[in-house]
């Protein structure tokens, strides 16, 4: 499929399910689901509805500002300086996003597939069918997943409680009450199992493949527990999939090469996201470069966010990853830490996300990618004491990165390989969307929480550090849930 049927049909939705995302409400008149979807086609169609509801633009912007990605920027206006003093209640847009946007996801994808049931397919189109349904319980298990990882205080406790199952196109009157973890596993988990058995393609970057349901289960399984199935999906993906050399690295995030790219959201101009989001903001949408600067990724473009000196300190000039993410209009001052104004004399820009097809800020939204599946193959290895393999498979990464050998990395304990691995992804997987989830998962265990660089910090805030084991690293049931739904507010996540 072409970039301009995606943007032809990512309204779909909003005319075939109504602005309620409900098929139960029959008005006269109506164009609803049940009449809409009406062949094969029509779910084609309906699933490229589906992907224009996927984002990770509030991921990328909830691990940037609310842990140690950024500093605040010389041209800052006050954007996300709540976010950035860790300031988290029901009340914030955090909350309210990841809550609302979800099930959202969930409700539409949940529609596609009760209509589904309703059409019968010719053998010609039987594969057809299986894919789009597949693509289907795939973006809906994500949604799923997601809620699991922002609401659920410990993903691997199966009595704690998560956020609502909701498998059924819902009434508008529902007022649910939480499942357990355990039981939210299980609705995602069965998704992913349909998925998998129903997907007929094994590999793509722009759609959801065999290959792309592999990277969300390695991920998942990471998030688990499971180590060894999390290491034997991951190194399958690694193997089918080489890290990018030096010049394909720097390509991929130009949107020039899809070298170890699994699958990424494409972004092209004109569409839905083609745009300035809301900046500083969690519910970002819009260009991903967006989030951290107003009209480029230069000096000279506005950036009211920037590279946070701790991320900036583990960069090498040699690592390609340092030419990916800093932009060379930059403003370097060896001595910003014993300087009397470093945020006049210390700009640190973020070229993450240059802008493709003339568009500044706007790139492709890498989802999946095989560098994030071997360090999650090497977070495996540690967790399961093979230090020495954990060590081989980081020092692939840098061999890959630095484009010439480097260091064998060396461990003591599982805490020292999985601190190693958390900084290698910090450097790796930056401005990504990971940090908040990486955090959560292993931080603890690594002794490893938010550490910005002290400078910075206590320039424009004195919030510094925060343990990974604070409440804050579980989202708050927002008030726009509890105002329509007074019962789950008794359900209210610790702390908060």
């Amino acid at each position: 499929m072409k970039k301009f049927n995606k943007i032809l049909f990512v309204g779909l939705l909003a005319v075939l399910m109504g602005c309620n995302d409900a098929i139960d409400i029959r008005q006269p008149g109506r164009l609803d689901a049940a009449n809409a979807f009406g062949n094969v086609e029509d779910l084609e169609l309906g699933v490229l509805a589906l992907y224009n509801q996927m984002d990770v633009t509030p991921k990328i912007s909830m691990a940037a500002n609310f842990t140690d990605e950024i500093a605040i920027g010389f041209d800052s206006g006050g954007q996300g300086i709540a976010l950035y003093d860790f300031v988290l209640n029901a009340g914030s847009t955090a909350a309210s996003d990841f809550w609302v946007r979800n099930f959202r996801v969930n409700n539409r994808c949940t529609i596609l597939i009760e209509a589904a049931a309703n059409i019968t397919p010719d053998a010609s189109e039987q594969d057809a069918y299986d894919n789009a349904l597949a693509q289907a319980y795939f973006i809906r298990a994500y949604a799923n997943f997601e809620l699991l990882l922002y609401f659920s205080p410990d993903p691997r406790d199966d009595s704690a409680l998560a956020a609502p199952v909701i498998d059924f196109v819902a009434p508008l009157s529902i007022q649910p009450l939480r499942n357990t973890t355990g039981e939210l596993w299980d609705y995602i988990n069965a998704d992913i199992a349909t998925a998998s058995t129903l997907s007929t393609v094994q590999s793509d970057p722009l759609f959801i493949s065999r290959d792309a349901i592999n990277a969300l289960r390695a991920r998942m399984a990471a998030t688990r527990g499971d180590y060894p199935t999390a290491e034997t999906l991951a190194g399958n993906l690694v193997a089918s999939y080489p890290l990018a050399s030096t010049v394909n690295y720097q390509l991929m995030f130009l949107d020039a090469s899809n070298a170890e790219v699994i699958f990424k959201l494409e972004r092209t101009q004109n569409d839905s996201y083609d745009g300035q989001g809301a900046t500083g903001s969690v519910s970002a949408g819009g260009w991903a470069g967006a989030i951290f600067a107003f009209v480029d990724a230069t000096l000279d473009g506005s950036p009211y966010f920037e590279m946070d000196r701790s991320v900036f300190n583990l960069l090498d000039p040699s690592d390609i990853r340092y030419t990916v993410n800093v932009a060379p209009t930059s403003v370097i001052n060896p001595n910003y830490d014993t300087d009397p104004d470093p945020v006049n004399t210390d700009k640190l820009v973020i070229q993450k996300y240059p802008g493709s097809e003339g568009q500044p800020l706007m790139n492709d939204l890498k989802v999946f990618r095989s560098a994030e599946m071997l360090l999650i193959q090497a977070e495996a290895r540690a967790a399961q004491n093979n230090l020495g393999g954990a060590a081989q498979l980081v020092k692939q990464l840098r061999d890959a990165r630095f484009g010439s050998p480097q260091a064998l990395p060396s461990y003591g304990s599982i805490a020292d390989a999985f601190a190693d691995i958390l900084q290698e992804r910090k450097i790796e997987l930056c401005y990504e969307g990971h940090r908040y989830e990486d955090l959560k998962r292993i931080g603890p265990a690594a002794n490893v929480g938010i550490e910005r660089d002290n400078t910075d910090c206590t320039t424009q805030s004195g919030a510094c550090t925060l343990s990974a084991t604070d409440f804050r690293f579980t989202l708050p049931i927002p008030i726009v849930e509890i105002n329509a739904n007074p019962a789950i507010g008794g359900q209210q996540n610790p702390g908060y």
